[in-house]
């Protein structure tokens, strides 16, 4: 998904103006999905394979104060050429009010077992990255990608996105809901996340220096990618399984 306005509110996904569309792009912005593995961490392209290809609508539903919509991807022989397995994705999108809640469903339709990692690679928008927090991780130990992952201990009660580098964390050990807090807002607006069958949370932003074709220069100043994550501990399931998450987004 590109966009969510909840009820009464602005905007809350940043999308680049200068993203890329089409077969085989990955857009800069919205809820991208990760699958089957996290950026360099498997033998298949970065990110995986479902963020780049067309999902077919298997399901919408309007209401009177909501909406949803259920998407799907299946296996084809491109994807086998690039991951040789079979799989079906389902990612349920329902919007209420000022909430918005994804779920996630991966399902081994084949008979061998696989592993996996997932995310939803949320692009949150916010005014100015230098008055942004990322609240709720206190504790959490995370691996540092722009370290090379190290490994690190997250002792502030918040943490405060200063915009003077990149940052790329793999957050472990989550205690309960995280958040967003935009302070160059008025009234500062919040966003609460609550995830549900993800161990990990990743916190990313690239930085002044990014050099992205479909960033703007300066873009990376107006969001945070903090965003469900399965990636630490690798799923496997065997032929006919399912594996389910859900992130569930409110406005505060």
């Amino acid at each position: 998904m590109l966009s969510w306005t909840p009820a009464g509110g602005p905007e809350q996904l940043y999308l680049s103006p200068t993203t890329r569309y089409g077969a085989g792009a990955s857009i800069r912005g919205g809820v991208p999905v990760i699958f089957p593995q996290f950026a360099e961490q498997g033998s298949g392209p970065r990110h995986g394979l479902a963020r780049n290809r067309a999902w077919t609508v298997e399901q919408q539903e309007q209401g009177a104060d909501d909406a949803l919509a259920v998407l799907r991807l299946t296996d084809d022989e491109a994807t086998r050429a690039l991951w040789p397995h079979a799989f079906a994705l389902e990612l349920t999108v329902r919007i209420s009010g000022a909430q918005l809640d994804l779920e996630l469903a991966v399902e081994n339709t084949g008979d061998a077992p696989f592993e996996f990692q997932a995310a939803l690679h949320s692009y949150w928008r916010v005014q100015s990255l230098t008055q942004a927090v990322v609240q709720g991780l206190q504790g959490c130990t995370y691996a540092d990608q722009v370290r090379g992952g190290a490994q690190n201990v997250q002792h502030s009660s918040r943490l405060e996105l200063l915009g003077q580098g990149p940052v790329d964390r793999i957050v472990q050990g989550l205690q309960g809901p995280i958040g967003l807090l935009d302070l160059a807002e008025v009234p500062a607006r919040r966003l609460g996340l609550v995830l549900e069958g993800f161990d990990d949370a990743v916190v990313w932003n690239p930085g002044p220096e990014h050099g992205l074709p479909d960033l703007p220069p300066d873009g990376w100043q107006h969001f945070v990618c903090l965003e469900a994550a399965q990636i630490a501990r690798r799923v496997t399931l065997n032929g006919g399984d399912t594996w389910v998450a859900r992130q569930t987004a409110r406005c505060m």
